[in-house]
């Protein structure tokens, strides 16, 4: 990860983690793409929708989602089993004015039948020295918000999808 302000967020999901590994695994994509009610998507790219209410304004982003990889790590006897979606996304119309987040999404057991959603992540806020003095105000907030939302959004959608 690179040196910028770090964000994290996490949800559960009340599915057995193999249950929500195989889903994110097989189609992270398509989850995200369900999740954020985007309308495209195409190989390993997703248009996706973040969105925030922040001070009274709903503001949304159409944004791009990258998977750039998957790493799995099996149970052994001092931990449990655990997955990680490294991810990166951008704006989809005008990039250079919304920060560039790397994360990753790690999907972990809590129980026999409750999974952990897990990112962490961080951003460098664009527009150099002006960048960084709106992201001090209100932009890192703002910034906190969307991802808290699409983790919510990605839990929200799991426990419905795998519920039937």
């Amino acid at each position: 990860m690179n040196t910028g302000r770090e964000i994290r967020s996490y949800d559960y999901v009340n599915h057995p983690y193999d249950r929500v590994r195989d889903t994110l695994k097989q189609n992270a994509v398509g989850v995200f793409q369900s999740a954020t009610k985007a309308a495209v998507s195409r190989a390993e790219l997703v248009a996706a929708e973040l969105h925030v209410d922040f001070a009274g304004l709903g503001l949304t982003a159409d944004i791009k989602i990258v998977v750039k990889g998957v790493e799995e790590k099996a149970a052994d006897v001092a931990s449990s089993a655990s997955t990680r979606l490294l991810l990166e996304w951008e704006a989809t119309t005008l990039p250079r004015l919304f920060p560039l987040m790397h994360g990753e999404l790690s999907i972990y057991p809590l129980t026999s039948t409750e999974t952990q959603l897990d990112f962490s992540g961080t951003y460098e806020p664009p527009l150099g020295a002006v960048g960084k003095t709106i992201n001090t105000i209100v932009g890192h907030r703002i910034a906190e918000a969307s991802v808290h939302s699409f983790v919510a959004d990605v839990a929200a959608y799991l426990r419905q999808a795998l519920a039937g």
